[in-house]
């Protein structure tokens, strides 16, 4: 049960991520940019919590997942705060 849950949170990052750029892509306005680099990015992460919970047990990947998030999150954070129109 706790595989779908972690793959339902990494398949939700990707639409999210996928809508919003494809929003991007036509309109060109600028948040929804930063948001779906964001939620990319958080799609990944997922990923590597995937990847490091259930492929490579006899790994630490917690490093690596804590350092995806955070750039993702500082994605977000650079365009909502000094991309401004």
């Amino acid at each position: 049960m706790i595989n779908a849950v972690y793959g339902l949170c990494a398949l939700t990052a990707f639409l999210c991520a996928w809508l919003l750029l494809q929003a991007w892509r036509r309109s060109h306005y600028r948040p929804m940019l930063w948001g779906g680099l964001c939620f990319a990015g958080l799609t990944l992460n997922n990923i590597a919590v995937i990847v490091d919970k259930f492929v490579l047990t006899d790994m630490d990947l917690s490093l690596w997942c804590s350092a995806i998030a955070l750039t993702s999150m500082a994605i977000l954070l650079y365009g909502l705060i000094w991309d401004s129109e």
